[in-house]
């Protein structure tokens, strides 16, 4: 299923995603959490009727840092022997069509695509692969915007993962999808009908598979439903600048696209 939170003429809703293709597609209000057993509300809206927010609430957002050799690589650094885990704040994040805010305090920010993982309403707290596994509600995609010349000049990531708007989330949550080799990918241009190919890979090729991840990090901190794990980017990163739009893609599950606006 694919569950998404929405904008509509009366409030905000969580509802199911239905249909296919581009066109067509309508979301059906539901008046339980996504977790829960889904009770729909028999309201029904085509989906350009309504304003996709992010998907889920989040505690917190972990990031995996280097998880494709390519990226580590490109980045100049060896893949780490263990996950390599950072925080992006709640605050981070936004939703499809919100805008990239570029503060003035940094001069290059970069795009990173990524497959995101939500965790289901048991949590987890030290577990095992398989109870990684059965702790996973379902996967969303995510751009994880980072201020690279900050990155390299602090001595740890938080202020270069962490501004406002960093960690666009969507358009929606994939609870029934097999993530072992999937394409990510990420496009950025002037104009949307016209974008350049900037990152296009594989989720075979990550260095820690998904379950890893998940496990890892329950051992570190204990997560909690809604909680999001961000699983690495392919090669590819590049600056993004006001006025360009970044469309970020996982097979699978669908399009995440934001505009990217000056703070200042």
């Amino acid at each position: 299923m694919r569950f998404a939170r929405f904008v509509h003429a009366a409030g905000v809703s969580f509802g199911v995603v239905e249909g296919d293709g581009a066109s067509g597609l309508t979301v059906a209000e539901i008046s339980s959490l996504p977790f829960e057993k889904v009770v729909p509300t028999g309201q029904r809206w085509a989906l350009p009727d309504v304003r996709l927010l992010a998907p889920i609430f989040s505690s917190k957002v972990i990031g995996v840092g280097r998880n494709y050799a390519e990226h580590a690589a490109e980045m100049g650094n060896e893949v780490p022997k263990e996950p390599l885990i950072f925080i992006k704040p709640s605050t981070s994040v936004i939703g499809p069509n919100d805008a990239i805010r570029i503060p003035s305090v940094t001069t290059q920010v970069e795009e990173e695509a990524e497959l995101a993982v939500v965790i289901g309403a048991t949590g987890a707290r030290r577990v095992d692969r398989a109870g990684a596994e059965k702790a996973i509600f379902g996967y969303t995609v995510a751009n994880d915007v980072t201020a690279r010349d900050l990155q390299r000049k602090d001595p740890q990531w938080t202020r270069a993962k962490g501004f406002d708007s960093f960690c666009p989330l969507g358009p929606w949550i994939e609870t029934e999808l097999d993530v072992s080799d999937l394409e990510v990918r990420c496009e950025v241009g002037r104009d949307p009908n016209n974008m350049e190919v900037r990152q296009i890979g594989r989720t075979k090729d990550m260095v820690f598979d998904i379950p890893t991840l998940v496990s890892y990090v329950s051992h570190v901190m204990t997560l909690l439903p809604g909680d999001v794990i961000l699983t690495g980017t392919p090669a590819g990163v590049s600056q993004i600048v006001p006025g360009d739009t970044v469309s970020v893609s996982v097979q699978g599950i669908g399009e995440l696209r934001n505009t990217v606006v000056a703070l200042d």
